[in-house]
């Protein structure tokens, strides 16, 4: 069995899925299977792959979002780590290496994660202050915005046993919702070099589009509905909710979606009240 499984989701970007898996055939640390989920692309990512016919293992499922394939991959292997990288990103070559050190060093630790380049539209930017990221407690930084990336993760499979997978009813913002889950109870290991190459721009990124946040929202709700937050993490939690519904009731009145302010503007009441 080897170490580490590595699963690439994927729906039709097949020119970027070569290259995301030419960076982790290029890894300097070898003991890794690599798994490709096929989310019901209809473009020639098929084909494209055929090529490294003996270095991956393709499966392939109806369309049904990235959570659920990258759940695919997990059911589907034993490996006692795991990674994920999205198929418009890249590693590079000691990113699976490093990481790997790291978790040998922290026996006790479940996952880590490392910083990134950013490429958007093909140029590189630099990210802004409110990017910065940390490891250990990352619960209230998470509320504000997604600071781990799905492709710098190397997580112990027992991470899941924890936390639980990827929510499937989530088509966007799965991340956010699995890395505040787990943030409520698991301090985050990060190693503070850029590992990985995250490229963006993309028109077919659904995370660039408006009102996204309203999956967001129903991550929090679910975070306060559990049982499980602090009196302090709720309390930023509902905080955030609150910022959130004022965000997107706005914004639904702006665009002239009245049911969807009032639903929002519900929320936020319902949640302000609760104090």
């Amino acid at each position: 069995m080897p170490a580490v499984t590595v699963v690439i989701p994927t729906f039709n970007r097949s020119e970027h899925v070569v290259e995301a898996v030419q960076s982790v055939l290029d890894q300097t640390f070898r003991d890794f299977e690599l798994v490709v989920v096929d989310d019901g692309s209809t473009d020639d990512t098929a084909a494209r792959l055929a090529r490294f016919e003996g270095q991956l293992r393709l499966i392939r499922q109806c369309n049904r979002g990235p959570s659920a394939a990258r759940n695919l991959g997990i059911r589907e292997t034993q490996s006692p780590f795991l990674a994920f990288l999205d198929s418009d990103d890249l590693w590079l070559p000691r990113k699976l290496e490093k990481q790997m050190a790291w978790m040998a060093d922290h026996p006790n630790r479940l996952i880590c994660y490392t910083d990134e380049i950013w490429i958007r539209r093909g140029v590189r930017v630099n990210p802004r202050k409110i990017h910065h990221k940390h490891g250990g407690t990352i619960f209230a930084h998470s509320l504000r915005l997604c600071i781990v990336s799905p492709s710098s993760v190397l997580m112990r499979r027992s991470f899941f046993d924890r936390v639980g997978c990827f929510d499937e009813s989530l088509p966007v913002a799965e991340d956010y919702d699995l890395w505040l889950r787990a943030a409520v109870h698991l301090r985050f290991g990060f190693l503070a070099e850029p590992l990985i190459v995250k490229r963006g721009g993309h028109p077919d990124q659904l995370s660039a589009q408006w009102g996204i946040d309203r999956y967001r929202v129903r991550a929090l709700v679910k975070l306060l509905d559990s049982g499980e937050l602090s009196t302090r993490q709720r309390r930023l939690t509902r905080c955030e909710l609150i910022r959130r519904c004022r965000i997107l009731e706005n914004g639904y009145r702006k665009r002239g979606k009245l049911a969807e302010a009032r639903q929002f503007e519900e929320l936020r009441l319902r949640y302000a009240r609760a104090g």
